[in-house]
């Protein structure tokens, strides 16, 4: 219940997009821009909500707190499967940043350190993102599939009409399945914690200075930041396949689709090293990998035609970016993190860590509007070489200090 909901909570306001960029933007008449100005609003919101979220995932049943954000994550759905104005749309990923963040995100991180007991910390996030990789791959595959089934004419004859048409169909069963799991989970998951913190701000306020005297705590909010900002360029896979490698939205939506099943691979067997020896070793590993697929990106050498090439290169990539994702918070026992003050230090170390909710995507889409084509995804890619040895910079000192 814990892969489910970790997944299907972030299918409403990043997975669509993800996998079917270039349909989402055409269905919501988008540019770039303006869909990462989207992704901005959900991000400052979810900057608050992170912090706040933390404190209340140590206070209250994780199982009550997730249940309540899958369902109101689904309500928004309704309104968005309408294909509301600009501004409407500003006002929806708002209300997700909340309903996404607030109530779920520690709660969810803190459930699954529980479950993963004193010594089995890596294979706990590694199943954790893996199965949630697993349900997005699978997620993934039926979208495309209804997209096409409700698609009543050709793909390239489609007007705007029948693609949005089609679309509302993928957006309707989405929202179906995350409010049926949210039902599911309110009744079902039961974890309860022994160092559950009292109900008093004043103590959660206490709670946050202590976390922050933690310098593990400090280069982990860098290390995530930086392995997120991998995890935000996932969103441009399809779209790299339309414009560069002049795929079709059937084709391209499959490559988004598709690449989703290496993050259960990488994740798992990450998650099973990790736990055989540290996890800031794997993660060290996991940024130079990143690193190695952003330069061959970032090189223009994958263009139409290289298709073997193309998505080797991806496959490299995306090795990385999931191995890393699956292992950050694995190490909050090596960085010597309270469990009691889990839900605390996951909403710290996520106010800085997830900042790239906010300025990823416009500055992801500033390029690939200002530079059509290969050169602005090649943009794209020199920064993430950047972020990707900032990475490996962090994790070593992590790796000093915790030894």
């Amino acid at each position: 219940m814990l892969i489910l909901s970790g997944e299907l909570v972030f299918i409403l306001p990043y997975f669509l997009s993800r996998v079917f960029r270039p349909t989402f933007l055409e269905v919501f008449n988008l540019t770039n821009i303006e869909l990462g100005s989207l992704f901005s609003v959900y991000g400052s919101v979810a900057l608050f909500s992170y912090i706040f979220g933390g404190s209340l995932a140590d206070r209250f049943l994780p199982g009550k707190l997730i249940a309540i954000s899958l369902v109101t994550t689904a309500f928004g759905g309704l309104l968005l499967a309408t294909y509301p104005s600009f501004l409407v749309l500003q006002i929806l990923y708002g209300y997700w940043g909340f309903t996404t963040v607030f109530l779920f995100w520690g709660a969810m991180i803190k459930g699954t350190r529980m479950w993963g007991g004193t010594k089995n910390q890596g294979q706990a996030f590694g199943f954790l993102d893996g199965g949630r990789g697993m349900v997005a791959a699978f997620m993934g595959s039926i979208g495309v599939f209804i997209y096409s089934l409700f698609l009543e004419t050709d793909v390239q004859a489609a007007n705007i009409v029948d693609r949005q048409h089609a679309f509302r169909y993928v957006i309707l069963f989405a929202s179906l399945v995350i409010g049926v799991i949210g039902v599911f989970v309110f009744f079902k998951l039961n974890i309860k914690a022994e160092e559950q913190q009292p109900s008093n701000t004043s103590h959660s306020f206490i709670n946050i200075l202590a976390v922050l005297k933690l310098e593990s705590v400090w280069l982990l909010m860098m290390i995530i930041l930086c392995a997120y900002f991998g995890y935000k360029v996932t969103d441009i896979y399809s779209l790299y396949a339309s414009e560069v490698m002049n795929y079709d939205e059937i084709e391209a939506a499959n490559v988004g689709s598709l690449q989703l099943y290496l993050r259960p691979i990488a994740c798992i067997l990450f998650g099973f090293l990790a736990d055989r020896s540290k996890s800031t070793f794997w993660i060290l590993i996991g940024f130079l990998i990143m690193l190695t697929g952003s330069i061959i990106f970032a090189s223009g050498l994958i263009q139409s035609g290289l298709n073997t090439m193309f998505f080797l290169s991806l496959i490299i990539l995306a090795v990385g970016t999931y191995s890393i994702r699956a292992l950050y918070f694995a190490i909050l026992q090596e960085g010597k993190i309270s469990l009691a003050l889990t839900g605390t230090a996951v909403g710290v170390i996520s106010l800085t860590g997830y900042t790239p909710d906010i300025f990823a995507g416009p500055l992801m889409g500033y390029y690939l509007d200002k530079f059509p084509g290969l050169l602005g995804h090649q943009y794209v890619f020199i920064y993430l070489a950047a972020f990707s040895i900032l990475g490996v910079l962090c994790t070593f000192r992590f790796v000093q200090i915790s030894n």
